[in-house]
């Protein structure tokens, strides 16, 4: 299929607005989520899916409905990213993208703080995300350490960055009342039973060992972050069961596929030949094998655009079956709410990798994957 280009931070008007299809669709599987927000014009999809995601793992964990900020930890990771690309000379990815890990990374030294706490507004009030002067600034500031390194390595050239971060996104707090206690941030993350380490996630290729870790070649992998590998019938398999078992998955896909739409909210996966009957009927889907999906990734007609939020399962009047999946684009003229109901055959094909709690997997597949 031709491909579209469509960045993460991008929603466009030009797909049109929300229209009605002939699908009728039937909830198998609605597991617990907030409601849907934009992440406005910046690239932090990564955060706002993964922050998603583990507000759903806190209803599951807790009983606790918790709205946490998805800014705090970007603001935490750009530090990151800037340290990366520094002292790798500029040879490093440094952009507004990221993965599930990098919240977790943070999450491990800087904790997460509620929504009310943080909100990514340098004057504390809700206005639009947009994040164009800010990554200009911090992109000039790294480029010119990397230009003249004599220069600014002898400064503190990390608390001026670190500035900037705040003069855009606001201070970060060392501690805040949360209805009437006191946390620091890390502190809150253990009361709502986030814990990094039992966070897992899960991809198929074949350039990889099966039932191993291995570092997926992607850019906005700027840490390095390790995926388990699975056959691709078995990395199906273990996202349905933690969709039927009460869990959620945060997921990197692409999106630049015409047949990804958010002004009908859906992504389905046409056999070849249909694709220009796509929404208008229902038409038959192709489920791919693991070589055609291997080959869409070398030759990069598969990548990582965009991260959401899977929360459960439909089925269509002919029964084929969905995911669905909370997007950060907002609600407004979007079909489905906000919500994307993508085809299994589309997510078998364009998915790269999910993230669920670890114990999602049944005894078996752990013993696979050599997890405790």
């Amino acid at each position: 299929m031709k491909k579209f280009i469509i960045p993460c931070f991008l929603v466009l008007t030009a797909l049109g607005y929300a229209q009605t299809t002939p699908f009728k669709f039937k909830t198998l599987v609605n597991n617990d989520a907030l409601t849907v927000i934009s992440q406005g014009e910046t690239g932090t999809c990564w955060s706002f899916s993964t922050i998603s995601f583990l507000e759903s793992e806190v209803k599951r964990l807790t009983g606790e409905i918790v709205d946490l900020s998805e800014m705090y930890n970007v603001r935490y990771t750009y530090p990151e990213k800037a340290y990366n690309y520094v002292y790798r000379q500029g040879k490093a990815q440094f952009s507004e993208g990221g993965l599930s890990h990098d919240v977790f990374n943070s999450i491990q030294r800087y904790g997460v703080v509620p929504h009310t706490v943080y909100t990514g507004f340098a004057q504390g009030t809700d206005l639009k995300h947009n994040h164009k002067k800010l990554v200009e600034e911090l992109k000039t500031q790294v480029d010119s350490i990397v230009a003249n390194p004599k220069k600014f390595l002898t400064k503190n050239w990390q608390t001026n960055f670190d500035q900037t971060l705040n003069n855009h996104l606001g201070t970060p707090p060392e501690k805040f009342t949360y209805k009437g206690k006191t946390y620091t941030p890390v502190e809150f993350a253990k009361s709502l039973k986030i814990v990094p380490e039992n966070y897992i996630t899960v991809t198929s290729f074949q350039h990889a060992p099966y039932y191993k870790q291995f570092i997926l070649q992607v850019p906005d992998n700027f840490s390095n972050g390790n995926y388990y590998n699975l056959p691709l019938d078995e990395y199906m398999d273990v996202l349905d069961q933690a969709l039927y078992n009460g869990f959620t998955a945060a997921f990197d896909t692409d999106v630049s596929e015409k047949t990804f739409s958010k002004k009908y909210g859906m992504a389905i996966w046409p056999s070849e030949g249909l694709e220009k009957d796509y929404f208008t009927t229902i038409l038959p889907e192709k489920w791919v094998k693991a070589e055609e999906r291997q080959a869409a990734f070398e030759d990069l007609t598969t990548q990582d655009d965009h991260l959401m939020h899977i929360t459960g399962i439909l089925r269509d009047q002919l029964g084929n079956q969905y995911y669905d999946v909370k997007n950060s684009w907002g609600i407004k003229d979007l079909g489905n709410n906000g919500h994307i109901y993508m085809s299994k055959a589309y997510f078998r094909m364009k998915s790269l990798a999910f993230t669920v709690h670890k114990d999602a997997l049944t005894k078996t597949m752990k013993q696979k994957l050599n997890i405790n």
